[in-house]
């Protein structure tokens, strides 16, 4: 035993030296330690980024060929800073603070020093680039994006930061990450993974070759193509039909939550944030600060949502039995008025309202009843309301719906706290709290999920959430875009708030938004306008509302469109929406008289009324 202890140690004791040296020599060794050795050059390998295309496969963004110029501070030399300037179209003063930034960043690592060097200033650089030591070319690829509009949807990339560099160790100084939209959402899947390679130098500073002949080396892997819900069509022809007018138009297939057109009202280019004007162009977008052309509306938007709200209070008291179709409430004032709540009705002094006439003639005192009603129904205003909110929750109102588009804004649904904290003596009850009624008081919604709400009343109670995103590379998408949502309204209420969406288009308030062979339902709403100004209240011009969805059986979109100061829903709204459905369904329009209108239409002097015209009216 003792003559084969010893040979056993000696195996022992050399495979544990063995591994010990691949450890230390091919496992252990860093991308840090491999970049400090001055005889070795570190260079990326950088995948294309993925394209984009939309759901028909039309291509939308491509990229192009760029370089940058990179600096390693400890191979600097001295150098012609005048000659050097002169090929590089800058200004002595710009060398030596990039210079002083880059020896911030590393002495020793490479930063890029010039980023986005066109093809044919590259040719003019590359050819004196050898007289100039520690700077180097190196290729890689920016956006193009082949429509002039989405830009709220597809985003853009730009160099990274301080701050995500030091947050993210995949990402070095003038590499390029996805901002806003989609570019953002799926950056990781759209820049692929980046491979890396290290390079012997002699004395003299050459490259010689491959260090080791290449056994750190890594290679790229590809990026992701991602195709999108948006019809590139429907989507331009919506951009079309919001020249000179401030809103959004958002569109939705209802049964699979797909969204074919989300557009933003004004747009821009988002070929201005790409290449080394970028910065100048999103100081001017920035600057626009009557159209901000950077705030996507659609998403970020909140405002009341008027008269469409309706339709939610509708579901809501069906639900909870305080009416039925055939309940009948009197408006015998033309308004409805209880304890100093006044609210003035577009009905008939003594109409009989029904649910289905109350929703196409959208009358105020019927759904200020049913609400007040709804909350009364409690032992309390406090629990009412906190279990109104819990129906109104479930359309997916008051929250940011978890959409795949990094900008939201959540909405808000009022409950108990909140007026417990306006009236903290708790001297609050269901008048208190009217407006809710009709959609207007403290209720905010964005479009997005008005929307969304619409898709959910299309579907009979149901909505899977909005999305941008229909593949990734032809792999399905998360299985979180393909869940049923139920809200808590039973399915068999639905159809009797549809008849009466049905009816607003056949005889009610939105007979514009007829199409000949199609049966829309909708519901027009208009919403009251504010805004501050120099520390003052303004009113200004209604907004014009519309959600609906064609046909009315097996729908195949939904649609809210929001027009800022566009006076009432009929007006630009639902005709809107109808050009919107027809485009998708028929794949043209038939009433060029009512697109012409619309194409034409201007309101750029509503908007800047507040600006010239001193005699405005101020709600203090």
């Amino acid at each position: 035993m003792k003559n084969k202890l010893f040979p056993i140690l000696i195996i022992s004791t050399s495979i544990l030296f063995v591994l010990r040296l691949f450890w230390v020599q091919l496992i252990n060794i860093n991308d840090v330690q491999l970049s400090n050795k001055n005889s070795v050059q570190r260079i990326y390998n950088y995948p294309e980024r993925g394209y984009i295309f939309d759901r028909n496969n039309n291509l939308l963004v491509e990229n192009k060929p760029y370089y940058d110029l990179m600096i390693i501070p400890k191979d600097l030399k001295e150098i012609d800073t005048i000659e050097f300037c002169k090929i590089l179209k800058i200004e002595k003063s710009i060398l030596i603070e990039k210079i002083d930034k880059s020896k911030k960043f590393s002495y020793i690592k490479p930063s890029a020093f010039l980023s986005q060097i066109s093809k044919s200033d590259y040719a003019i650089i590359q050819e004196k680039l050898w007289k100039y030591k520690g700077f180097y070319i190196q290729r890689k690829s920016n956006r193009n994006y082949l429509l002039n509009s989405a830009s709220n949807i597809l985003g853009y990339i730009s160099e990274v930061n301080d701050y995500e560099i030091k947050d993210n160790s995949y990402y070095e100084s003038g590499e390029l990450i996805g901002r806003q939209g989609v570019e953002k959402a799926y950056e990781k899947q759209l820049r692929g993974t980046k491979g890396v390679s290290y390079y012997q130098k002699d004395k003299f500073n050459r490259i010689t070759g491959l260090y080791k002949e290449g056994i750190y080396d890594t290679i790229f892997s590809p990026a992701n193509d991602i195709t999108l819900t948006i019809d590139l069509n429907l989507q331009t022809y919506g951009d079309s039909l919001m020249i000179n007018k401030f809103g959004s138009i958002i569109a939705i297939e209802p049964n699979s939550g797909e969204i074919l057109s989300l557009i933003n009202a004004p747009t821009f280019d988002p070929n201005l944030l790409i290449g080394r004007d970028r910065s100048k162009n999103y100081i001017n977008l920035k600057n626009d600060t009557i159209g901000k052309p950077l705030f996507d509306r659609g998403l970020q938007g909140q405002y009341p949502p008027g008269s469409t709200f309706k339709l939610v209070n509708a579901l809501i008291a069906l639900q909870e039995n305080v009416i039925n179709e055939k309940t009948i409430i009197l408006c015998n004032l033309g308004h409805y008025y209880s304890k100093n709540r006044f609210m003035k009705c577009h009905c008939e002094i003594g109409t009989r309202n029904n649910l289905n006439k109350a929703i196409y003639n959208s009358c105020n005192t019927y759904f200020a009843n049913i609400y007040k009603q709804t909350i009364e129904k409690f032992p309390n205003a406090g629990a009412g309301i906190d279990h109104w909110k819990e129906h109104v929750s479930s359309f997916g109102l008051g929250n940011y719906l978890g959409y795949d588009h990094p900008t939201g804004s959540p909405g808000l649904i009022p409950d108990s706290k909140y007026y417990n904290k306006w009236y903290p003596n708790g001297k609050w009850k269901a008048a208190t709290t009217i407006s809710n009624g009709i959609g207007q008081g403290e209720i905010l919604t964005t479009p997005i999920q008005l929307a969304n709400l619409t898709a959910t009343i299309a579907n009979r109670g149901w909505f899977k959430t909005p999305h941008l995103v229909k593949a990734i590379s032809n792999n399905s998408i998360t299985k979180d875009f393909t869940i049923k949502r139920h809200t808590t309204i039973d399915s068999i209420h639905y159809e009797k708030v549809i008849q009466g969406m049905f009816n607003v288009i056949e005889k009610g308030s939105a007979q514009n938004a007829k199409i000949k062979g199609i049966n829309v339902v909708g519901k027009t709403g208009t919403a009251e306008n504010f805004i501050k100004i120099n520390g003052k209240r303004l009113q200004l011009t209604d907004h014009s509302i519309f959600i609906g969805f064609a046909p009315k059986n097996n729908p195949k979109i939904a649609i809210a469109v929001f027009i800022e100061n566009g006076y009432w829903g009929t007006r630009w709204a639902a005709p809107i929406a109808s050009l919107m459905m027809e485009k998708y369904l028929n794949k043209k329009i038939n009433r060029k008289y009512l697109e012409n209108y619309i194409i034409n239409g201007n309101l750029m002097e509503e908007y800047l009324k507040p600006y010239l015209n001193s005699n405005f009216k101020i709600n203090e």
